[in-house]
């Protein structure tokens, strides 16, 4: 089993974005002497809760400070920029990091329209644009535009041995079959839509086709994880995640609240069923409970990678469930 994290760089409440960004550097470190595989930065853009607003900056920072864990973008909003702009900013981060970089990419719209529009300066881009725009990035990075496109001539650089790998970021089948059919990484986002994932797994690996950026099918599966001292400990270190979700999901207070708030909070019969229906994107319990069900999850999509989330309040006990987790399986 190879384990990653996704980090979104969540600001607990009390906290402000310089300090939170520091202990995503420390949890990076961490993480590679922990084991870990790859180490990815989310993008959101215009909330307070969120810090990790330009991935690519946050992928060098991080990678100047580690040896050998992967860095990566989980992933780069492709519907709202150029593909040959990422491209070079990509292979720019390869030439300095030879080996290490990960390219994710999603269709996610990343906020309003109004944010939206902000990103493009105004120009209306349609997001039915996205199969060509990530069809124009694997050309761009393979250096394999044929002649009748029309920027043909046109050479990504800087020039690099291998170009980093591309992963798109989907939630069922058909950002699979897409995958599949670029011959690029497939990262299922089990920690947003869990119901899609056996049938998006079983539609990339029956329709993959080799490319130039891979040889045969690779997928991961994202999520969120809480391993604690047994299963009643996580559970109640879940309760700042379950009222994070809730709020995030009504476009409330995106920021981490602690686990005092969360206890105080009146939560209504619907918030309950909501958290009933939102446990089913994560994994809490102790080290046997979350092996169990990952290793299950594991088998029932055919992956053996997890990119995990865990999002508390305390970055102490952050720190003390990714440790968990990896003594399970690294």
């Amino acid at each position: 089993m190879h384990l990653s994290i996704l980090d979104q760089v969540p600001i607990p409440k009390g906290q402000t974005a310089s300090e939170t960004l520091l202990q995503s550097a420390e949890l990076a470190k961490l993480a590679e002497q922990w084991g870990y595989k790859r180490y990815w930065f989310a993008e959101h853009h215009s909330t307070k809760g969120l810090a990790s607003t330009a991935p690519e900056i946050m992928m060098a920072h991080i990678a100047a400070r580690t040896r050998t864990i992967r860095v990566g973008s989980g992933g780069v909003l492709l519907p709202q920029y150029s593909p040959f702009k990422v491209a070079e900013t990509f292979l720019q981060l390869e030439a300095l990091y030879p080996g290490r970089i990960d390219l994710g990419v999603g269709r996610s719209p990343g906020g309003t329209m109004k944010t939206r529009l902000a990103l493009t300066d105004s120009i209306k881009k349609s997001m039915t644009q996205y199969p060509r725009q990530l069809l124009d990035l694997t050309y761009y990075l393979s250096g394999s535009l044929p002649s009748d496109h029309p920027y043909y001539g046109i050479k990504a650089s800087p020039s690099v041995p291998s170009p980093p790998p591309v992963w798109e970021l989907g939630l069922g089948e058909n950002s699979a079959l897409q995958a599949a059919s670029l011959g690029i990484g497939y990262v299922f986002g089990h920690f947003i839509h869990p119901d899609r994932g056996q049938e998006a797994y079983k539609a990339y690996y029956s329709n993959f086709a080799p490319s130039p950026l891979l040889k045969q099918p690779a997928g991961i599966t994202a999520i969120f994880v809480i391993c604690g001292e047994s299963d009643e400990h996580a559970a109640e270190l879940a309760l700042s995640q379950d009222l994070w979700l809730l709020r995030v999901e009504k476009g409330l207070d995106s920021r981490i609240p602690s686990l005092e708030e969360a206890h105080a909070y009146s939560f209504s019969q619907a918030d309950r069923e909501k958290i009933k229906i939102n446990r089913k994107r994560m994994v809490i319990g102790s080290s046997q409970t979350v092996k169990r069900q990952l290793e299950s999850l594991a088998e029932r999509y055919q992956t053996n990678e997890f990119m995990v989330l865990t999002n508390l309040h305390s970055f102490e006990e952050r720190k003390k469930s990714y440790e968990k987790l990896a003594d399970i399986f690294l």
